[in-house]
């Protein structure tokens, strides 16, 4: 695909791509302006039209068009392609590239959702019972059924899929598209319908609602070739600008709190549509912004869900805040219905996740009791194993020894026993490295190295960096050169000695990392495990 990644690049400017979601100003040469991901206040993104590259200090990112969609977008490389393909009016089919009968396969299965949303929607239109329905119980304005295009499967068996017979699709594409049951007829009958958007505008499937009486009251397009329920962000599509601009996104559990949320004037709603959170969909959000709030059920299963969001957002470093105050409504929808400025007035208000968790482990629990006391302390324990900054954790552990009236030290000497315990019984602790490291920092520190040596005739300090071959990354430490370290009267061969200490240090980590990961697939009593222990020994020194 790279004939068509170039001539995409000749038909868009980088500062026409970027500048659709960050505001840039002239700076010399080069233009300037805030990182879209929200992490510096003062102007830190660059871009330069004369390379048709871009780099974010603050968020240490950088690249072409394409790994800025990527980033900001929060998709693969494919979804980017699509995207700016279809900005610049390029036809993909023309370059080779990819299986071209599972591509034929996609694009069919596309067509074919985007004609049955435009068929569900019409026949909304024409049936009053369901209009009265959708706008009246469900209280959905017009706007809000346009943007989310929402529709009406009729009952019949094969409606729709006469339908489509008559516009030239086989049973076997609409049965990839996901459109028919095991039977082969529709598989969505008397039901609302709201279509699953890709954050490229692509139809890729549904969730439908039935209208009447029947199980189940929600049902969602199976997997196919282009619904991956792991990885798809319900609302997303309609939530992305709405987030960039506030900065924060609110993760519902169900798509019709979205719908309502939106309505509510709480565009930054999204929801992970049928299924559990899942680590692809925390690092989605997370590449579009580092405020994430829950806003789950208190019962029993929105604990469980808020304690797999944090066990996940834990492995990748995100915090997470809960919003709790919903003024006595079981759920965001509900209490919009109440009052949609109580939903606003909520959003506002959040806790740190694991501060809400401790307290509804508190309400079901009497610390007045030994028992409960004990139970307590395990899952609090369990929960902050997961907190990773040590003055955080501390905080936390003096807060819950507080709650059991004890001596924190007690309960730190318990954690440690239960670490130990964990240790002996499955060493799942040597997944976890012994010294933490930062990917960001040491990628920072590896584009400062290889801008100092590329374009500071640095001479003295030998940098064991490869030089890359990739003209776009070679433009880009360019301008982190130019950038960070052209200032005059600055030591460069002092700056690159600091800098390669550092990194060192960090590849020191890494590797630590590297060898407690290897631990886990050798036997304990063998000769090797011995030899990696030591040597992560001699490297902790």
């Amino acid at each position: 695909m790279n004939d068509a990644k170039e001539e995409i690049k000749s038909r868009l400017a980088v500062e026409d791509v970027v500048g659709q979601y960050v505001e840039l100003k002239r700076a010399g040469r080069n233009l300037k302006g805030h990182s879209p991901w929200g992490v510096d206040k003062t102007p830190s993104f660059m871009v330069s039209p004369e390379k048709g590259i871009w780099h974010d200090f603050s968020a240490n990112k950088g690249g072409d068009i394409f790994t800025f969609i990527m980033e900001v977008e929060g998709v693969g490389f494919k979804e980017a392609l699509e995207k700016l393909a279809a900005q610049a009016g390029v036809d993909l089919t023309k370059y080779s590239g990819g299986d071209p009968a599972v591509a034929k396969k996609k694009l069919r299965a596309k067509e074919a959702l985007a004609l049955a949303t435009k068929y569900y929607q019409a026949c909304l239109i024409r049936n009053k019972p369901v209009c009265e329905y959708v706008f009246y119980k469900r209280n959905l304005n017009r706007k809000t059924v346009s943007e989310f295009k929402i529709g009406y499967a009729p009952s019949a068996g094969k409606a729709l899929l006469n339908v489509l017979k008559k516009r030239g699709f086989t049973e076997n594409e609409l049965n990839l598209a996901g459109l028919l049951n095991q039977y082969g007829g529709d598989l969505f009958r008397d039901r609302m319908t709201v279509p699953f958007i890709d954050t490229s505008g692509n139809i890729i499937g549904f969730t439908a609602r039935i209208v009447g009486q029947g199980e189940p009251k929600y049902l969602n397009t199976p997997e196919t070739l282009l619904f991956n329920k792991s990885r798809f962000v319900f609302g997303l599509y309609q939530a992305k600008e709405a987030i960039r601009r506030s900065g924060f996104v609110v993760i519902v559990e169900g798509n019709m709190d979205v719908i309502s949320s939106h309505q509510a004037g709480v565009k930054e709603a999204v929801a992970t549509s049928g299924t559990a959170m899942t680590e692809q969909h925390l690092k989605i959000l997370s590449n579009l912004t580092s405020d994430i709030r829950l806003a789950y059920d208190g019962d029993s299963a929105g604990v469980k869900a808020t304690e797999r969001a944090i066990m996940l957002a834990g492995d990748l470093g995100i915090d997470l805040t809960v919003i709790s105050n919903y003024h006595g409504a079981k759920d965001p929808d509900e209490l919009i219905q109440k009052d949609p400025k109580l939903w606003q007035e909520a959003v506002e208000s959040r806790i740190p996740a694991v501060e809400w968790l401790l307290s509804k482990y508190e309400e079901n629990l009497d610390l007045d009791s030994a028992p409960d006391k004990r139970k307590y302390s395990d899952v609090a324990l369990k929960l902050l194993s997961y907190v990773k900054d040590e003055i955080e954790r501390a905080s936390y552990e003096e807060k819950v020894a507080k709650k059991l009236r004890l001596d924190v030290e007690i309960l730190r000497e318990k954690g440690d026993r239960l670490n130990k315990k964990l240790e002996q019984s499955s060493r799942r602790y040597l997944k976890k490295p012994k010294t933490e490291f930062s990917s960001d920092y040491l990628t920072k520190l590896e584009n400062s190295l290889l801008a100092l040596k590329l374009f500071g005739g640095i001479t003295k300090t030998k940098i064991p960096l490869e030089i890359p071959e990739d003209e776009t990354k070679l433009s880009e430490l360019e301008l982190v050169f130019n950038q960070e370290h052209e200032i005059s009267g600055t030591d460069l061969e002092k700056e690159a000695s600091e800098l390669l200490s550092r990194y060192e240090k960090e590849l020191n980590k890494v590797k630590i990392a590297e060898l407690n990961a290897k631990l886990e697939s050798l036997d304990e009593d063998s000769d090797e495990f011995i030899e990696v222990l030591r040597e992560i020994r001699s490297l902790q020194k």
